[in-house]
């Protein structure tokens, strides 16, 4: 390992980064140096610009991935090369992200989904508790039995997104759901295991495998990956009368700005229906 490679670790590890992000960073300076075949320290500044417009126009990366890669050099050059800020932030611009309304399930496409698409009882188990819960593809994957609180009707996330813990929704669907999918399984460890190796969980690879076949066995219009499944369980939440601050601790974030997406999916939806009036039927009117 190297000297900078060693050091950038060791700052991730000090601001009490997850893993998950220590291996982003600590790939995004990789591919930097990997695209000039130099040590980071010895790439200057227009070629980093240059390579952030090589990520934009040659691979054409989404905006959250150069911002990810963005977010990397940012770290690697502030904290371990001790550059100042403001040549950092210059040298490094982070790009505008589109504003894209979430994609969302009815309720009639996800009873198919659950039904048609899902023959199998783990995949149906795994899906059914992506949406009951509102989870992220990763805390699905990483669930515990010992997560399960039957008693108090609530799903533990343990280190979700930010590092932080908190407790979603256990319906007793869902409840009843993954009893019938542990008498079929019996998973010791895990909730949702590797099909290789039980002793791991499910990888995020092959959940999106398990997505996209149910879905395309139940004939249903593509809405994006996975993350589709926690976007309908909070626009069903809302359009159930939830309160929008108990959703926002259902799902994990920090900011109520980013709930607040889903009322917009809300109203595009009842702007769908036209008003009550268009519900009524009136043919008998003189």
């Amino acid at each position: 390992m190297s000297k900078l490679r060693q050091q950038l670790i060791q700052e991730l590890v000090l601001r009490g980064c997850s893993p998950r992000t220590q291996e982003a960073y600590v790939s995004g300076v990789y591919q930097l140096a990997k695209y000039y075949r130099r040590s980071p320290d010895q790439i200057s500044d227009p070629e980093i610009r240059e390579y952030l417009l090589y990520l934009a126009q040659v691979r054409k990366l989404s905006a959250s991935s150069r911002n990810q890669a963005t977010s990397a050099l940012r770290f690697f050059y502030q904290h371990v090369l001790a550059r100042p800020v403001e040549q950092v932030v210059r040298v490094l611009p982070r790009v505008r992200h589109e504003i894209k309304r979430p994609q969302v399930f009815a309720i009639t496409e996800l009873e198919r989904l659950f039904t048609v698409g899902c023959p199998h009882p783990g995949h149906r188990a795994f899906l059914m508790t992506v949406y009951g819960a509102g989870l992220r593809l990763n805390e699905a994957c990483h669930l515990q039995l010992e997560d399960i609180q039957a008693q108090r009707q609530q799903l533990r996330v343990v280190q979700g997104k930010g590092r932080k813990d908190r407790y979603t929704l256990l319906s007793p669907r869902l409840l009843e759901e993954l009893r019938r999918y542990w008498k079929w399984g019996r998973p010791t460890l895990w909730l949702f295991p590797s099909n290789r190796d039980p002793g791991r969980p499910m990888v995020d690879a092959s959940a999106q495998r398990i997505f996209h076949k149910a879905v395309e066995r139940a004939g249903l219009p593509r809405k994006g990956g996975i993350h589709s499944l926690r976007h309908s369980f909070a626009t069903h939440l809302l359009e159930a009368g939830v309160e929008i601050t108990a959703v926002q601790r259902l799902l994990g974030h920090t900011s109520l700005s980013t709930t607040t997406t889903y009322l917009h999916v809300r109203q595009e939806r009842l702007a769908a229906i036209g008003g009550p009036l268009q519900l009524l039927d009136l043919s008998q009117l003189p």
